[in-house]
């Protein structure tokens, strides 16, 4: 029943199923983005040291933009174009524009981003990797949109994020509810493998608690976060299973409060310019020395 995670197998995820949630989510998203805050805050506080200049920034699976306003107040002279799937969600973003935004809303595929090659000075994505059905192909469009130099900035759980709830509902059946995150080292591979360069990344941990299971089930609604595995079990999930796994989770309750610790990863690389196809090189021409007789 809930959440369908970052997943390093193609066709894991199902794409319309993924719309249809955050369709869905949009109205309520912003009451329990909490953890989406915190992430584009830590991703904002990790821009500090950056030096760019950023005319032009993608701001991919921005939602409903709040990461696109704070992005445009901090570059001055930029344009923001907050990408995301979901037409609702970009319907919530633009009720929030004054007259004179430099924000724009753009529906489009991570997979297929329709912007034109070496235009974007700065690539931000927060916490959007887990809906990403393959990852490397997000990072290889990510590489030809950005310029040489440019700077794509993300944020993304990895590890046993979650682990609390897949234990539950291992009790109960052997169908996929909760996938599991790519690791760190994957996803700085990945980034290397698509022509990216320089890539750092680091980690923190958020634990998120909850007095009943009710509160986190309701959040994980409203921001979309259910199963949209490909190989989860097509019939609906019966009340006595679900059951099962609530007195599960319950039990796991420490003076109180239910518990869930989340790995978040940080990362940057920079633009590599544009990948030569296969069999042709590309040489910088201030790299070709004069010879010398």
């Amino acid at each position: 029943m809930l959440v369908a995670v970052m997943n390093s197998q193609p066709g894991m995820l199902k794409f319309r199923d993924l719309q249809r949630r955050f369709d869905r989510a949009a109205a309520g998203f912003d009451q329990a983005d909490f953890v989406h805050r915190k992430t584009a805050d830590g991703l904002m506080d990790r821009l500090d040291p950056m030096l760019i200049d950023a005319k032009w920034i993608l701001d991919i699976g921005g939602a409903t933009g709040s990461a696109g306003r704070h992005l445009c107040r901090r570059f001055k002279r930029s344009r923001v174009i907050v990408l995301d799937a979901s037409h609702e969600m970009l319907q919530q973003a633009r009720k929030k524009q004054t007259w004179f935004s430099r924000v724009f809303g753009l529906q489009a595929n991570a997979l297929a981003l329709p912007v034109q090659a070496g235009s974007v000075d700065l690539v931000f994505s927060n916490l959007l990797l887990p809906w990403i059905d393959d990852v490397r192909a997000m990072f290889t469009e990510v590489t030809r949109v950005l310029r040489k130099g440019g700077l794509f900035v993300f944020s993304t759980l990895a590890g046993d994020s979650l682990s609390e709830l897949r234990e539950a509902w291992a009790t109960v059946d052997n169908d996929p509810h909760v996938n599991r995150f790519a690791d760190m080292h994957d996803i700085g591979d990945g980034l290397v493998h698509a022509g990216l360069r320089d890539p750092v990344l680091d980690t923190d941990f958020l634990n998120v608690s909850y007095r009943d299971t009710a509160s986190l089930f309701r959040d994980l609604t409203l921001i979309g976060a259910r199963n949209s595995l490909a190989g989860r079990a097509k019939t609906l999930t019966g009340k006595g299973r679900f059951r099962n796994m609530d007195r599960q989770l319950s039990s796991r309750f420490r003076g109180g409060l239910l518990e869930l610790r989340l790995e978040i990863v940080y990362g940057h690389a920079w633009g590599g310019g544009p990948r030569p196809a296969a069999g042709e090189y590309l040489v910088e021409a201030a790299q070709i020395q004069r010879r010398q007789r």
